[in-house]
């Protein structure tokens, strides 16, 4: 009897003091990683299906994110705008489902878990960028969604294709994705929320029906 009554004592502790989660949250950097990946896979995975779909319907020019670089390179007015949504629901989608991941990992800090999925992604695509100025292979060219393993797809990062609207385009990528990514680990964590909400109302339950006494 008095082991139980401690062990309630203790879940109640658990459920009752909220500076738990405070030692317990902070950025997972290991979590963020995995959200990262999870948002370069279903990236590369949405934008190669989308370009089949508008290849399959003679789109193909319109409904590939890719080439949204390229037309912004040549100024706004070329940009495609079908091929503008396209990139903003799959930019969207990936880094939210990445966000979501990080944060269901995490449990806690849904919304930093998120930025840091996002700064993954800035400091890889650095990183990539920097490596192909250094070697060369990137002279002059663009990145391609693949190469950039979903940083910022197909956004210009070399000074001979970023005009205006280059700039445009990856400051909009960069925040869509940055508020996908917060919106995305807030609803990772909020899965634990509704667990530790339904734990605490079957106990509260089972100790008022005297089971728990």
């Amino acid at each position: 009897m008095k082991a139980e009554a401690a062990g309630a004592g203790h879940y109640e502790s658990h459920r009752d003091h909220p500076a738990r989660p405070t030692r317990l949250g902070g950025v997972k950097i290991g979590s963020a990683f995995f959200g990262w990946m999870t948002a370069t896979g279903i990236f590369v995975l949405l934008a190669g299906l989308a370009a089949a779909i508008g290849a399959l319907f003679g789109i193909a020019g319109s409904a590939d994110p890719s080439l949204l670089a390229e037309q912004a390179g040549q100024g706004l007015q070329s940009i495609s705008i079908i091929g503008a949504v396209i990139l903003a629901v799959i930019t969207f989608l990936a880094y939210f489902s990445g966000g979501y991941v990080a944060g269901r990992m995490a449990r806690y800090d849904g919304a930093r878990q998120g930025v840091a999925v996002w700064l993954w992604a800035v400091v890889v695509a650095g990183i990539i960028a920097a490596l192909g100025t250094v070697t060369g292979t990137v002279s002059g060219a663009q990145l391609d969604v693949p190469a950039l393993l979903a940083s910022f797809p197909g956004v210009p990062l070399n000074e001979g294709t970023m005009t205006t609207g280059g700039i445009v385009v990856l400051i909009g990528i960069g925040l869509l994705s940055l508020v996908a990514a917060v919106l995305g680990g807030k609803a990772g964590m909020h899965y634990h929320r509704k667990v530790d909400q339904t734990e605490a109302s079957g106990y509260a339950d089972w100790n008022a029906d005297g089971s728990g006494a």
